[in-house]
């Protein structure tokens, strides 16, 4: 068994942001940020920005990794830019303002629910809830992020509940 597969789901995810150099079977080797690790298979996501505005996305089998090697730490702008490259397209339907507009109204509904919130990120785009769960925007149910599933379902129903209260 490698290194790599060695490693438990915790040291894999001090890899994520990251800017890396892996090392595969045969040789092969692949560098770029990592966006995400799989906890089960050891399987690495890389991701490349392209010069033209695009990017690259490989995956490797992390029964192939021989070995990971961090090239650089991701700063904040980068940290962003991976965790929105996957957002739902949903944003781009909506102006500034009419996000601005959807992100008060829902902090609103969260606090007359006694809900905990603060914004957070440079743009003061996220909403975060009780520090344990996060709403992107255009902050719908699918927009939360949380590892608590019993607060993320929760709160993903007050959020339905407020876009079903408000059409």
């Amino acid at each position: 068994m490698n290194e790599w597969m060695k490693k438990t789901p915790l040291e894999w995810q001090d890899y994520v942001y990251k800017e890396v150099k892996v090392t595969a079977s045969e040789k092969k080797e692949y560098k770029g940020w990592v966006l995400t690790t799989d906890p089960v298979s050891a399987n690495i996501v890389l991701v490349n920005f392209l010069e033209d505005g695009g990017m690259s996305v490989t995956g490797v089998m992390g029964h192939a990794v021989q070995t990971v090697e961090t090239v650089s730490d991701g700063d904040r702008s980068v940290r962003e830019k991976l965790t929105h490259l996957f957002m739902s397209g949903d944003c781009q339907a909506y102006n500034p303002e009419d996000l601005e507009e959807r992100k008060n109204s829902l902090k609103k509904w969260l606090e007359k629910n006694h809900i905990p919130v603060t914004e957070q990120g440079e743009s003061q785009r996220t909403i975060c809830v009780a520090q344990v769960l996060t709403i992107e925007p255009p902050y719908g149910p699918e927009n939360c992020i949380s590892s608590n599933e019993i607060i993320l379902s929760r709160v993903q129903d007050l959020i339905q509940g407020h876009l079903t209260a408000s059409q």
